[in-house]
Protein backbone atom coordinates (compact mmCIF):
# COMPACT_ATOMS: atom_id res chain seq x y z
CA UNK A 1 0.00 0.00 0.00
CA UNK A 2 2.62 2.37 0.86
CA UNK A 3 4.31 1.89 -2.42
CA UNK A 4 1.07 2.34 -4.36
CA UNK A 5 0.12 5.50 -2.46
CA UNK A 6 3.50 6.97 -2.91
CA UNK A 7 3.39 6.31 -6.63
CA UNK A 8 -0.04 7.91 -6.87
CA UNK A 9 1.14 10.97 -4.99
CA UNK A 10 4.12 11.16 -7.30
CA UNK A 11 1.92 11.21 -10.33
CA UNK A 12 -0.32 13.86 -8.83
CA UNK A 13 2.66 16.11 -8.06
CA UNK A 14 3.91 15.76 -11.61
CA UNK A 15 0.58 16.97 -12.85
CA UNK A 16 0.63 19.91 -10.42
CA UNK A 17 4.22 20.89 -11.47
CA UNK A 18 5.92 20.61 -8.17
CA UNK A 19 9.30 22.39 -8.20
CA UNK A 20 12.55 20.58 -7.73
CA UNK A 21 13.13 22.47 -4.54
CA UNK A 22 9.90 21.11 -2.99
CA UNK A 23 10.68 17.58 -4.11
CA UNK A 24 14.15 17.77 -2.58
CA UNK A 25 12.70 19.03 0.65
CA UNK A 26 10.09 16.26 0.66
CA UNK A 27 12.63 13.54 0.09
CA UNK A 28 14.95 14.94 2.76
CA UNK A 29 12.19 15.59 5.23
CA UNK A 30 13.10 19.29 5.55
CA UNK A 31 10.60 22.17 5.14
CA UNK A 32 10.40 23.72 1.73
CA UNK A 33 12.52 26.92 1.21
CA UNK A 34 12.24 29.49 -1.55
CA UNK A 35 15.66 30.27 -3.06
CA UNK A 36 18.76 31.21 -1.11
CA UNK A 37 17.13 33.59 1.31
CA UNK A 38 15.42 35.47 -1.52
CA UNK A 39 11.67 36.06 -1.21
CA UNK A 40 9.56 34.04 -3.54
CA UNK A 41 7.92 37.14 -4.97
CA UNK A 42 11.28 38.26 -6.36
CA UNK A 43 11.86 35.02 -8.22
CA UNK A 44 8.40 34.28 -9.60
CA UNK A 45 7.10 36.50 -12.43
CA UNK A 46 4.21 38.74 -11.51
CA UNK A 47 1.59 40.33 -13.71
CA UNK A 48 2.02 43.61 -11.78
CA UNK A 49 5.73 44.07 -12.69
CA UNK A 50 6.79 45.89 -15.86
CA UNK A 51 8.70 43.57 -18.19
CA UNK A 52 10.75 46.48 -19.45
CA UNK A 53 12.29 46.85 -16.00
CA UNK A 54 13.93 43.46 -16.45
CA UNK A 55 14.96 44.03 -20.09
CA UNK A 56 15.32 47.67 -21.20
CA UNK A 57 15.30 46.66 -24.85
CA UNK A 58 11.64 45.79 -24.50
CA UNK A 59 10.82 49.43 -23.79
CA UNK A 60 12.15 50.49 -27.21
CA UNK A 61 14.66 52.91 -25.66
CA UNK A 62 17.90 52.23 -27.52
CA UNK A 63 19.92 54.76 -25.53
CA UNK A 64 18.96 53.20 -22.22
CA UNK A 65 19.62 49.75 -23.64
CA UNK A 66 23.29 50.62 -24.21
CA UNK A 67 25.59 49.70 -21.37
CA UNK A 68 26.67 52.76 -19.45
CA UNK A 69 30.41 53.25 -18.98
CA UNK A 70 31.59 53.12 -15.43
CA UNK A 71 33.30 56.39 -14.62
CA UNK A 72 35.52 55.03 -11.97
CA UNK A 73 39.06 53.81 -11.66
CA UNK A 74 40.17 51.98 -14.77
CA UNK A 75 37.24 53.17 -16.91
CA UNK A 76 37.98 55.39 -19.95
CA UNK A 77 35.67 58.22 -20.89
CA UNK A 78 37.26 60.77 -23.30
CA UNK A 79 34.87 63.59 -22.39
CA UNK A 80 35.30 62.95 -18.72
CA UNK A 81 39.09 62.86 -19.02
CA UNK A 82 39.18 66.13 -20.99
CA UNK A 83 36.94 67.82 -18.47
CA UNK A 84 39.00 66.57 -15.57
CA UNK A 85 42.17 68.04 -17.13
CA UNK A 86 40.57 71.47 -17.46
CA UNK A 87 39.42 71.35 -13.87
CA UNK A 88 42.91 70.30 -12.75
CA UNK A 89 44.54 73.19 -14.65
CA UNK A 90 42.13 75.70 -13.15
CA UNK A 91 42.83 74.29 -9.73
CA UNK A 92 46.56 74.74 -10.23
CA UNK A 93 46.04 78.42 -11.09
CA UNK A 94 43.76 78.95 -8.11
CA UNK A 95 46.17 77.23 -5.76
CA UNK A 96 49.12 79.49 -6.80
CA UNK A 97 50.08 81.55 -3.79
CA UNK A 98 50.71 85.28 -3.90
CA UNK A 99 54.36 84.78 -2.99
CA UNK A 100 54.89 82.56 -6.03
CA UNK A 101 53.34 85.19 -8.31
CA UNK A 102 55.62 87.85 -6.90
CA UNK A 103 58.62 85.59 -7.44
CA UNK A 104 57.69 85.05 -11.07
CA UNK A 105 57.35 88.78 -11.61
CA UNK A 106 60.73 89.44 -10.03
CA UNK A 107 62.43 86.91 -12.28
CA UNK A 108 61.33 88.76 -15.42
CA UNK A 109 64.04 91.15 -16.74
CA UNK A 110 63.25 94.80 -16.25
CA UNK A 111 64.58 97.60 -18.41
CA UNK A 112 66.58 100.24 -16.65
CA UNK A 113 65.93 103.90 -17.26
CA UNK A 114 69.67 104.36 -17.63
CA UNK A 115 70.16 101.65 -20.25
CA UNK A 116 67.05 102.56 -22.19
CA UNK A 117 67.20 106.22 -23.15
CA UNK A 118 63.94 108.11 -23.17
CA UNK A 119 62.54 108.83 -26.58
CA UNK A 120 62.91 112.54 -27.26
CA UNK A 121 60.86 114.70 -29.58
CA UNK A 122 63.45 117.01 -31.12
CA UNK A 123 62.54 120.06 -33.07
CA UNK A 124 63.25 120.17 -36.76
CA UNK A 125 63.73 123.52 -38.47
CA UNK A 126 64.66 124.52 -41.99
CA UNK A 127 67.64 126.79 -42.49
CA UNK A 128 67.01 129.53 -45.07
CA UNK A 129 69.83 128.73 -47.49
CA UNK A 130 68.78 131.42 -49.96
CA UNK A 131 68.99 134.18 -47.33
CA UNK A 132 72.35 132.85 -46.17
CA UNK A 133 73.76 132.88 -49.69
CA UNK A 134 72.53 136.42 -50.25
CA UNK A 135 74.10 137.47 -46.93
CA UNK A 136 77.53 136.22 -48.04
CA UNK A 137 77.55 132.99 -46.05
CA UNK A 138 78.80 129.61 -47.21
CA UNK A 139 76.08 127.13 -48.16
CA UNK A 140 76.53 123.44 -49.01
CA UNK A 141 74.95 123.85 -52.45
CA UNK A 142 77.06 126.77 -53.66
CA UNK A 143 80.08 126.39 -56.00
CA UNK A 144 83.62 126.99 -54.65
CA UNK A 145 84.68 130.59 -54.19
CA UNK A 146 87.40 132.55 -52.44
CA UNK A 147 85.72 132.60 -49.04
CA UNK A 148 84.76 128.91 -49.03
CA UNK A 149 88.36 128.00 -49.83
CA UNK A 150 89.66 130.24 -47.05
CA UNK A 151 87.41 128.53 -44.50
CA UNK A 152 88.52 125.14 -45.78
CA UNK A 153 92.06 126.08 -44.75
CA UNK A 154 90.88 127.37 -41.37
CA UNK A 155 88.80 124.31 -40.52
CA UNK A 156 91.48 121.81 -41.52
CA UNK A 157 93.88 122.71 -38.71
CA UNK A 158 90.97 122.75 -36.24
CA UNK A 159 89.82 119.28 -37.31
CA UNK A 160 93.34 117.87 -37.08
CA UNK A 161 93.64 119.10 -33.50
CA UNK A 162 90.13 117.99 -32.60
CA UNK A 163 90.44 114.38 -33.73
CA UNK A 164 94.13 113.70 -33.35
CA UNK A 165 95.06 110.23 -32.16
CA UNK A 166 97.08 109.15 -29.15
CA UNK A 167 98.49 111.22 -26.32
CA UNK A 168 98.79 114.36 -28.45
CA UNK A 169 95.04 114.98 -28.24
CA UNK A 170 94.11 117.61 -25.65
CA UNK A 171 91.12 117.36 -23.34
CA UNK A 172 87.87 118.52 -25.00
CA UNK A 173 89.82 119.21 -28.18
CA UNK A 174 86.58 118.88 -30.18
CA UNK A 175 84.99 121.76 -28.23
CA UNK A 176 85.70 125.11 -29.91
CA UNK A 177 85.15 128.64 -28.62
CA UNK A 178 84.80 131.45 -31.15
CA UNK A 179 85.12 134.93 -29.67
CA UNK A 180 86.61 138.41 -30.23
CA UNK A 181 87.62 141.44 -28.24
CA UNK A 182 84.74 143.76 -29.11
CA UNK A 183 81.28 143.54 -30.68
CA UNK A 184 81.01 144.08 -34.44
CA UNK A 185 84.28 142.36 -35.41
CA UNK A 186 82.61 139.57 -37.37
CA UNK A 187 82.66 136.91 -34.66
CA UNK A 188 79.19 135.44 -35.38
CA UNK A 189 79.76 135.65 -39.14
CA UNK A 190 82.92 133.58 -38.82
CA UNK A 191 81.26 131.15 -36.40
CA UNK A 192 78.40 130.33 -38.78
CA UNK A 193 80.68 129.99 -41.81
CA UNK A 194 83.05 127.72 -39.89
CA UNK A 195 80.13 125.52 -38.78
CA UNK A 196 78.65 125.36 -42.29
CA UNK A 197 82.03 124.48 -43.77
CA UNK A 198 82.64 121.69 -41.25
CA UNK A 199 79.10 120.37 -41.85
CA UNK A 200 80.12 119.50 -45.40
CA UNK A 201 82.65 117.00 -44.05
CA UNK A 202 81.75 113.36 -44.71
CA UNK A 203 82.68 111.98 -41.27
CA UNK A 204 81.98 114.89 -38.93
CA UNK A 205 78.85 116.43 -37.46
CA UNK A 206 78.56 119.91 -35.96
CA UNK A 207 76.69 121.16 -32.91
CA UNK A 208 76.48 124.95 -33.12
CA UNK A 209 75.66 126.56 -29.76
CA UNK A 210 74.57 130.16 -29.44
CA UNK A 211 76.36 131.12 -26.22
CA UNK A 212 76.08 134.89 -26.63
CA UNK A 213 73.38 135.11 -23.98
CA UNK A 214 72.97 138.88 -23.99
CA UNK A 215 72.68 139.26 -27.78
CA UNK A 216 71.99 135.87 -29.40
CA UNK A 217 72.20 136.17 -33.20
CA UNK A 218 73.05 132.72 -34.58
CA UNK A 219 69.52 131.39 -34.97
CA UNK A 220 68.21 134.69 -36.35
CA UNK A 221 70.76 134.68 -39.14
CA UNK A 222 69.98 131.08 -39.98
CA UNK A 223 66.27 131.86 -40.13
CA UNK A 224 65.40 129.52 -37.26
CA UNK A 225 63.12 130.36 -34.34
CA UNK A 226 64.61 130.29 -30.86
CA UNK A 227 63.39 128.54 -27.72
CA UNK A 228 64.74 126.78 -24.68
CA UNK A 229 68.50 126.42 -24.78
CA UNK A 230 71.79 126.10 -22.95
CA UNK A 231 71.04 128.50 -20.10
CA UNK A 232 67.73 126.76 -19.38
CA UNK A 233 69.50 123.39 -19.12
CA UNK A 234 72.18 124.78 -16.78
CA UNK A 235 69.64 126.48 -14.52
CA UNK A 236 67.11 123.61 -14.44
CA UNK A 237 68.44 120.19 -13.43
CA UNK A 238 65.21 118.48 -14.52
CA UNK A 239 65.59 119.70 -18.11
CA UNK A 240 67.58 117.48 -20.45
CA UNK A 241 69.91 118.84 -23.09
CA UNK A 242 68.40 116.65 -25.80
CA UNK A 243 65.02 118.35 -25.38
CA UNK A 244 66.49 121.66 -26.56
CA UNK A 245 68.44 120.51 -29.62
CA UNK A 246 67.19 121.53 -33.07
CA UNK A 247 67.78 119.44 -36.17
CA UNK A 248 68.09 121.24 -39.49
CA UNK A 249 67.74 120.49 -43.19
CA UNK A 250 71.55 120.46 -43.33
CA UNK A 251 72.22 116.80 -42.43
CA UNK A 252 75.34 117.31 -40.29
CA UNK A 253 74.25 120.50 -38.52
CA UNK A 254 72.44 120.61 -35.15
CA UNK A 255 71.63 123.81 -33.25
CA UNK A 256 71.30 124.70 -29.58
CA UNK A 257 69.76 128.10 -28.71
CA UNK A 258 71.11 130.34 -25.98
CA UNK A 259 67.94 130.10 -23.92
CA UNK A 260 66.46 132.67 -21.57
CA UNK A 261 68.54 135.46 -20.12
CA UNK A 262 69.57 135.09 -16.50
CA UNK A 263 71.00 137.59 -14.03
CA UNK A 264 73.50 134.97 -12.84
CA UNK A 265 74.80 133.92 -16.25
CA UNK A 266 78.50 133.91 -15.31
CA UNK A 267 77.90 132.08 -12.04
CA UNK A 268 75.81 129.39 -13.76
CA UNK A 269 78.48 128.92 -16.43
CA UNK A 270 81.09 128.43 -13.69
CA UNK A 271 78.99 125.78 -11.93
CA UNK A 272 79.75 122.08 -11.75
CA UNK A 273 76.65 121.32 -13.81
CA UNK A 274 78.00 123.37 -16.72
CA UNK A 275 81.25 121.44 -16.56
CA UNK A 276 79.35 118.15 -16.66
CA UNK A 277 77.31 119.34 -19.66
CA UNK A 278 80.42 120.27 -21.65
CA UNK A 279 82.12 116.97 -20.84
CA UNK A 280 79.02 115.08 -21.88
CA UNK A 281 78.89 116.95 -25.18
CA UNK A 282 82.57 116.31 -25.80
CA UNK A 283 82.45 112.58 -25.09
CA UNK A 284 78.99 111.45 -26.22
CA UNK A 285 79.69 111.52 -29.96
CA UNK A 286 83.29 110.88 -31.04
CA UNK A 287 82.66 112.35 -34.51
CA UNK A 288 81.02 115.60 -33.37
CA UNK A 289 82.56 119.04 -33.22
CA UNK A 290 80.95 121.48 -30.77
CA UNK A 291 81.23 125.20 -31.56
CA UNK A 292 80.33 127.89 -29.00
CA UNK A 293 79.57 131.37 -30.31
CA UNK A 294 80.74 133.28 -27.25
CA UNK A 295 80.18 136.91 -26.21
CA UNK A 296 83.09 139.31 -26.85
CA UNK A 297 85.79 139.00 -24.23
CA UNK A 298 85.92 142.68 -23.31
CA UNK A 299 82.12 143.01 -23.26
CA UNK A 300 81.18 140.06 -21.02
CA UNK A 301 82.86 137.94 -18.37
CA UNK A 302 81.09 134.84 -19.75
CA UNK A 303 83.80 134.34 -22.40
CA UNK A 304 86.60 133.91 -19.86
CA UNK A 305 84.51 131.34 -17.95
CA UNK A 306 83.66 129.37 -21.09
CA UNK A 307 87.35 129.24 -21.95
CA UNK A 308 87.86 127.00 -18.92
CA UNK A 309 86.11 124.10 -20.69
CA UNK A 310 87.38 124.58 -24.24
CA UNK A 311 89.98 122.52 -26.05
CA UNK A 312 90.48 125.13 -28.79
CA UNK A 313 89.68 128.78 -29.32
CA UNK A 314 89.29 130.83 -32.51
CA UNK A 315 89.95 134.48 -31.71
CA UNK A 316 88.58 136.84 -34.40
CA UNK A 317 90.43 140.10 -35.01
CA UNK A 318 89.00 142.80 -37.23
CA UNK A 319 91.70 144.08 -39.55
CA UNK A 320 92.74 147.72 -38.97
CA UNK A 321 90.18 148.07 -36.14
CA UNK A 322 91.17 145.94 -33.14
CA UNK A 323 94.08 147.50 -31.29
CA UNK A 324 97.10 145.66 -30.00
CA UNK A 325 96.35 146.41 -26.30
CA UNK A 326 92.82 145.02 -26.76
CA UNK A 327 94.20 141.87 -28.31
CA UNK A 328 96.70 141.33 -25.51
CA UNK A 329 94.11 141.92 -22.79
CA UNK A 330 91.60 139.62 -24.45
CA UNK A 331 94.10 136.81 -24.95
CA UNK A 332 95.11 137.09 -21.31
CA UNK A 333 91.47 136.68 -20.21
CA UNK A 334 90.98 133.49 -22.20
CA UNK A 335 94.41 132.05 -21.41
CA UNK A 336 92.74 129.09 -19.66
CA UNK A 337 92.46 127.59 -23.15
CA UNK A 338 95.89 126.40 -24.27
CA UNK A 339 95.19 126.21 -28.01
CA UNK A 340 94.23 129.63 -29.40
CA UNK A 341 94.01 130.34 -33.14
CA UNK A 342 93.94 133.89 -34.51
CA UNK A 343 91.61 134.69 -37.40
CA UNK A 344 92.08 138.02 -39.19
CA UNK A 345 88.77 139.22 -40.60
CA UNK A 346 87.83 141.87 -43.17
CA UNK A 347 91.27 142.19 -44.64
CA UNK A 348 91.76 144.52 -47.62
CA UNK A 349 95.26 143.53 -48.62
CA UNK A 350 96.78 140.17 -49.24
CA UNK A 351 100.50 139.82 -49.70
CA UNK A 352 100.15 136.43 -51.37
CA UNK A 353 99.25 135.54 -54.91
CA UNK A 354 96.50 133.10 -53.94
CA UNK A 355 93.56 133.05 -56.33
CA UNK A 356 91.35 130.32 -54.89
CA UNK A 357 88.58 128.94 -57.11
CA UNK A 358 89.81 130.76 -60.19
CA UNK A 359 91.70 127.58 -61.09
CA UNK A 360 88.37 125.77 -61.35
CA UNK A 361 86.75 128.57 -63.32
CA UNK A 362 84.60 129.88 -60.46
CA UNK A 363 86.60 132.93 -59.33
CA UNK A 364 87.45 136.19 -61.07
CA UNK A 365 90.89 137.46 -61.95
Amino acid sequence: MDLIERANKKEEKKKKGVSLVERAAELSGAPAAVGLGVPKSKLEPSDKRDPSSLNPALAGDEQSAKPKAFKGIGAYDPDAVKQSRVIADEKKIDDTSSTEVIALQEEQPQQSNLSAPRKQKRREEEVDLVALREGGYITPDMPPNLMSEEFRIIKRSILLNAFSKGVQRDKNSNVILVTSSNPGEGKTFCTINLALSIATEQDTTVLLIDADFSKPEVLNRLGVAGGRGLMDVVADEDLELGDCLIRTNIPNLVLLPAGRQHNLTTELLASERMQMIVEELANRYPDRLIIFDSPPVLASSAASVLALYMGQCVFVIEAEQTTEPQIKESLNMISACDNINLLLNQTRFSGSNKKFASYYGYGGR
